[in-house]
């Protein structure tokens, strides 16, 4: 890798216990989630074993409070087990990233009850999702139609969810619907813990996707589905409030996804590049090469550091961070886009093969354009913090 990047790496100043984990993380990666990546994209199996081998290493611990069973370790130290995660295998690294959205948002929004009911079960390596998404609302949350209406000392469900990640396995569920006894506005939005098994809550289908193929991704029906109020997070009405909180936590992660789907790309094309010969010369000796995968080099520093600092404004208690999380995320998702497009075109006909990587990396990178916010919506939410008021 090039030697900015390197200077990087060693200026970023880790704890210890960082560093341990980083380096576990990273050999895990390397030696067991690569290997495994195509295998379970061409078979589109869930990859339980890469789910097995961060459960036995007790990776959920470094985003729950020691309180219920956790080792905490940074936001910025998380980000990056993330992004070493996605480097090797994405669709393990969105699954992994789906667990800690989820417990964040318990913890910050939940009663001491629910913490410790919930949190512990994760931080032993149970699996989480989040259910915003409706089919005719899509990036407009506040047109959800899924209700939530309280029956004495229950709340009944009804009503239906799409592309939610994990939605088939997850042994606990984030869901946001709207109180039934609130005006049917963004207002009436609230939020709710669903277990698994819970009666009443199926799995209508698993999405067939471009990529991202071992993560499963599922349709959610609730018909009559009835749950204690003592699930219900926060008061009726706090959803919207808990679930921009909990989007500005998993734009990042996003962004640490999509850098690690761009760094796979960049090395892959850079080995290529150097090995490969047209014309009496190596790939990379082409003056037009070398400017575009220096532009490529040049973004990809950027971007890391950019995700660093958005980190550290979180670890500093920094809450607000909603203009930083949509920017990282945009800039991030973007360039792994156009990074992976064009190492594909650097492999040439191989690219577009899936004997190489880079033809799996371009249909993994698309999805982070899309997910959790679309880029457009990401830019109106920047472009709205420039308006003079």
């Amino acid at each position: 890798m090039m030697k900015a990047l390197e200077r990087f790496e060693t200026l970023r100043n880790w704890t210890a216990d960082e560093r341990f984990v980083i380096k576990q993380v990273a050999q895990l990666a390397t030696e067991v989630f690569k290997p495994r990546a195509a295998d379970y994209d061409e078979r589109k199996a869930f990859p339980w074993e890469n789910i097995q081998s961060l459960k036995e290493i007790g990776l959920n611990r470094i985003f729950i409070p020691a309180a219920y069973g956790g080792a905490p370790l940074s936001y910025r130290c998380y980000l990056e087990v993330v992004r070493i995660i996605s480097e090797a295998c994405a669709s393990t690294g969105v699954i992994y990233s789906t667990n800690s959205a989820t417990s964040r948002s318990i913890f910050q929004f939940g009663t001491e009850e629910q913490s410790q009911r919930f949190l512990p079960r994760i931080a032993a390596g149970g699996l989480a999702a989040l259910a915003i998404t409706e089919a005719h609302a899509g990036s407009a949350a506040g047109d959800m139609l899924t209700a939530f209406r309280p029956d004495g000392n229950d709340i009944v469900i009804d009503g239906e969810k799409i592309f939610i990640t994990s939605g088939d396995v997850a042994d606990i569920v984030l869901l946001f619907g709207k109180w039934s006894e609130m005006e049917p506005s963004s207002k009436a939005i609230s939020a709710l813990i669903l277990e698994r098994g819970t009666p009443g809550f199926d799995v209508m289908r698993l999405e067939k996707k471009m990529g991202m193929h071992a993560s499963s991704t599922a349709a959610l029906s609730f018909k009559d589905c009835r749950v204690s109020r003592y699930n219900l997070l926060g008061e009726p009405g706090d959803g919207m409030k808990i679930l921009l909180a909990t989007l500005n936590k998993t734009r990042p992660s996003i962004s640490a996804q999509a850098l690690g789907i761009a760094t796979a790309a960049f090395n892959d094309m850079l080995a290529y590049t150097n090995e490969r010969r047209q014309g009496g010369r190596r790939i990379v000796e082409y003056q037009a090469n070398q400017f575009l995968m220096a532009d490529h080099a040049t973004n990809l520093l950027m971007a890391r550091v950019f995700l660093d600092y958005v980190a550290s404004l979180f670890d500093d208690g920094i809450d607000d961070i909603g203009v930083e999380a949509s920017m990282v995320k945009t800039m991030s998702s973007d360039l792994a886009m156009r990074l992976t497009t064009d190492a594909v075109q650097m492999h040439g006909g191989c690219g577009y093969t899936r004997e190489y990587r880079v033809e799996r990396l371009m249909r993994e990178a698309k999805v982070t354009q899309i997910w959790e916010g679309t880029n457009e919506i990401q830019r109106q939410l920047i472009g709205r913090d420039l308006v003079v008021r």
